[in-house]
């Protein structure tokens, strides 16, 4: 009889052939039926990160993204029985993909996306109102040492790419004519209640909310950022529930 790693093994490559010791009730051929659930079980691995990517499938047609995910699949099964996870090093498996080589922006692209899946599963915490941020901001006697705790959900990415222009004209069906593919962006991913919403952030305010999630007070992540408009950052995160938590640190 087979192991289970064998049966793993050929399930998710079609060269292999079907596993010793395989039996069917109605007398049918192990193999033939082995191969249909091996369909079934590829197909379905496909389909998921279809649901998962569906602004790449659109960049690079069904099939095209059809044979490149039967290549990770082959190479990358799940290590997880939730579906939500699958497909985490997608992303860097497309960069490494040779045939895609000409159109570099689509890893990026895979990111975005994956961070959007993530930001959906990721857990739940209640913003504070934006009338606490206001009076935490007005006393100037605490305001040093002033720390934001951020919504789980929030995460950024720093692209060579215009990753948030492409996935945002595929939204409403728009072509790429006129997005400087080139000019790199910086998005933040983040779900406002169940709506996971993604924004276009200028390099000082990408670097400034890193520094928050790193446990920076406020005027320590904001001098040691590039210039930004700090005011419409802060009211980014205010209008999108994206604090959940003020406290302070001593100051030495």
């Amino acid at each position: 009889m087979s192991t289970q790693a064998d049966f793993a093994a050929a399930l998710l490559d079609v060269q292999l052939p079907c596993p010793d010791g395989l039996c069917s009730r109605n007398g049918a051929d192990p193999s033939r039926r082995f191969a249909v659930y091996r369909n079934n079980v590829q197909s379905s691995l496909i389909n998921a990160l279809a649901d998962s990517y569906p602004v790449v499938v659109q960049l690079v047609g069904d099939e095209f993204f059809h044979a490149m995910t039967a290549v990770f699949v082959q190479g990358q099964p799940p290590q997880s029985p939730l579906m939500s996870r699958y497909g985490e090093d997608f992303a860097d498996f497309i960069a490494q993909f040779e045939p895609i080589a000409g159109v570099p922006y689509v890893a990026d692209v895979a990111r975005l996306e994956h961070l959007r899946t993530v930001a959906y599963h990721a857990a739940d915490a209640q913003p504070i109102r934006p009338e606490q941020v206001s009076a935490a901001l007005a006393s100037p006697q605490t305001l040093d040492g002033l720390c934001f705790e951020l919504h789980p959900s929030l995460h950024l990415l720093d692209s060579a790419y215009a990753v948030v222009a492409i996935w945002a004209a595929h939204q409403q069906e728009q072509s790429l004519a006129g997005i400087g593919l080139n000019q790199g962006q910086h998005a933040l991913v983040l779900r406002n209640g169940l709506d996971v919403e993604v924004f276009a952030l200028d390099s000082g305010a990408s670097v400034f909310i890193r520094h928050l999630v790193k446990g920076s007070s406020l005027l320590a992540a904001a001098e040691n950022s590039p210039p930004f408009d700090l005011a419409q950052t802060l009211a980014l995160l205010i209008a999108h529930n994206a604090i959940t938590r003020l406290h302070y640190k001593e100051l030495p």
